[in-house]
């Protein structure tokens, strides 16, 4: 026998870690689960407003401005460049809304002008940015301020004197047409009526979904999947991604890094000019003074709570909208029963932490959450009425608080680049 004959000990080499892919049965089977979950509740609180028709619908509602401004943050984002202004882009959206469906007497020419409203502002954006290199944050928040000054000023100029407007507010605007499922309607409404565990809470969402849904919503919708495809299915999106994570090597491949930089800040600025546009034309069919309540902010949050994709952006999007339209709902009482699920929700994380990912410091804390949380809920009936309106905000705070730790922003995202690093 030769030396070569002999067994050589080789290293065990050992499986890589399978990645958690969140697949259509999984997303289709977790919101299953929050149903489930938000029907024990409703029974246990007896808030039926919690899966009722008209909290859906009032939610969905809400979710598009936030997932439209989130959307273009994304996009943003992505390239590199941090748009902090996309709460001022959404006010030009507002306002360049309602004066194109009064100019052209048509909600859609409002679309397209709350659109080129909010490109206005992408395009000082992206100067100032990509081309002068100021820090984007000082950008940001320099037309989130200039956004709001020159919306006021031209509403005195333009609304102010025509009937049913003013200086702060615009006359009514041309409403835009919904479309529902008419032969879903009277089915899921007498289900829902009948207050089942779980058949009744899934029979009003899907009636909240299918009735007197706005064609604004249907687009809205339709852009997150087609973002998706454009960003991680061409070559288009894959150079713009590039172009946040390693614009040097994108630079030193050809890529003309200041070109995908100003196109993904100008898609930005449309998205959020679209969310602008759907507040003043669908939600309030009117254009106000402040409209956006800080849903630019909101959307930045659920952009970050998706890490930066769009699913999860929707998710994000969907949760802020429904804790948002729950104080439209039996204010009080309907926050008191979230009080439960989020209580559950946290427990099921602590045991999540635990076991599966063998952190026993976060799972403490998370438990300790958990039943303070519940202790409140046992301990009061409902929830005063000035607390419900923080609700959004405080959801805001706590969901970027627990999924802090699994976040990863584009490597470049927010980092100065000048043309000709890469030489």
């Amino acid at each position: 026998m030769t030396a070569t004959d002999l067994p050589v000990d080789r290293p065990v080499e050992t499986p890589p870690a399978r990645r958690f892919r969140l697949s259509a049965p999984v997303l289709l089977l977790g919101l299953a689960g929050l149903v489930v979950l938000l029907s024990v509740a409703r029974l246990v609180t007896g808030a039926n407003d919690i899966t009722s028709a008209g909290t859906v619908s009032a939610a969905l509602g809400l979710a598009v401005p936030i997932g439209l401004a989130g959307l273009g943050g994304l996009w943003s984002e992505r390239a590199g460049v941090v748009n902090i202004g996309l709460e001022g882009m959404m006010v030009l959206g507002t306002w360049f809304g309602a004066w194109g469906a009064l100019q052209f007497h048509s909600p859609w020419a409002g679309v397209v002008a709350g659109a080129v409203g909010g490109a206005l502002g992408a395009v000082i954006h992206a100067v100032a940015t990509v081309t002068f290199g100021v820090d984007h944050i000082i950008s940001g928040v320099a037309i989130n301020i200039v956004g709001v000054g020159f919306t006021q000023y031209l509403s005195q100029l333009v609304f102010d004197g025509m009937p049913g407007g003013g200086t702060k507010n615009s006359p009514p605007l041309p409403k835009m047409g919904t479309v529902s499922l008419g032969f879903l309607d009277d089915p899921l409404r007498t289900v829902e009526a009948k207050h089942w565990f779980v058949l009744s809470d899934f029979a009003g969402v899907l009636r909240g979904i299918t009735q007197g849904v706005s064609w604004f919503t249907i687009l809205a919708i339709l852009l997150i999947p087609l973002s998706f495809y454009i960003l991680w299915r061409t070559p288009f999106g894959l150079r713009l991604r590039a172009c946040g994570e390693r614009p040097v090597a994108a630079e030193s491949l050809g890529v003309n890094v200041y070109l995908y930089k100003w196109a993904a800040v100008i898609v930005s600025g449309v998205l959020a000019g679209l969310g602008g546009a759907f507040l003043s034309i669908v939600a309030a069919g009117i254009y106000r003074d402040g409209q956006t309540g800080g849903r630019g902010y909101i959307g930045l949050a659920a952009m970050i709570f998706g890490n930066w994709r769009p699913g999860g952006l929707a998710g994000g999007a969907a949760l802020f909208g429904y804790t948002d339209a729950l104080q439209l709902r039996q204010g009080g009482i309907s926050v008191h029963a979230l009080l439960l699920v989020v209580a559950l929700l946290l427990a099921a994380v602590a045991v999540y932490q635990l076991v599966r990912q063998r952190r026993g410091v976060a799972a403490l804390i998370t438990g300790v959450v958990a039943i303070a949380v519940y202790v409140v809920f046992a301990a009061t009936d409902t929830v005063p009425e000035q607390f419900t309106s923080f609700t959004p905000h405080l959801t805001t705070l706590l969901v970027l608080s627990l999924a802090s730790q699994r976040l990863r922003m584009p490597a470049a995202d927010g980092v100065p680049y000048r043309r000709g690093q890469a030489k």
